[in-house]
């Protein structure tokens, strides 16, 4: 019941009524009066909730599209990335040599002039020393990009850079030493990229 109810019942009770006023009557107005008050604050307080729950709702779903955003552009950042390091790793496999080998490409000059000199020469020792230098030169363009010979006869054997192919007897200081070296050895950057099969004093 509203408040215009309550004050429309009691005008009716003093139209009916011209003298002092009924106290019972009065004191129900009061009453339904109250009871109105209190279904609109009831009323006003629910309003205010919904309107605290919308409000909520609007702000979690503005935060969830802020994080699917977050998200969407973070996929997309970690699959370019993943994409970028595929392929620089395949340029790099299929471009690794390349630095070696134009390392290699004047002393592959060399042997072909020193065949080509073969053909005519007739000193052994000019020959001969031609091709030293060129095995000089190898060796040093092979250093120069990391390779490096193993160390092997006169140490004893180790497992981690030797493999021992045979045994062969002798001096009792020597046993357990290499005293030859059957196929040599490297390191690229200290990695074993050849084990250097060796013989081994007994």
């Amino acid at each position: 019941m509203t408040k215009q109810d309550c004050k429309a019942n009691v005008a009716e009770n003093e139209t009916v009524d011209n003298n002092t006023p009924n106290v019972d009557e009065t004191n129900i107005c009061d009453e339904q009066t109250q009871e109105c008050v209190d279904n609109d604050d009831s009323n006003d307080s629910m309003t205010d909730e919904e309107v605290d729950n919308s409000a909520n709702s609007a702000e979690v779903a503005d935060e969830s599209e802020i994080w699917k955003d977050k998200y969407l552009r973070l996929s997309a950042e970690f699959d370019n990335y993943r994409k970028r390091t595929l392929k620089e790793k395949m340029d790099l496999i299929s471009s690794g040599g390349e630095g070696v080998m134009k390392a290699l490409l004047p002393t592959l000059d060399d042997v072909d002039r020193a065949i080509k000199a073969t053909e005519t020469a007739t000193d052994v020792d000019a020959i001969r020393e031609g091709i030293s230098l060129i095995s000089l030169k190898l060796n040093e363009a092979l250093k120069n990009k990391g390779l490096v010979e193993i160390e092997a006869v006169g140490l004893p054997l180790d497992t981690d850079f030797h493999e021992a192919i045979a045994k062969f007897p002798t001096d009792e200081d020597k046993k357990g030493q290499i005293i030859d070296v059957v196929e040599k050895g490297y390191k690229l950057n200290d990695k074993v990229v050849r084990y250097a099969k060796v013989v081994v004093g007994e």
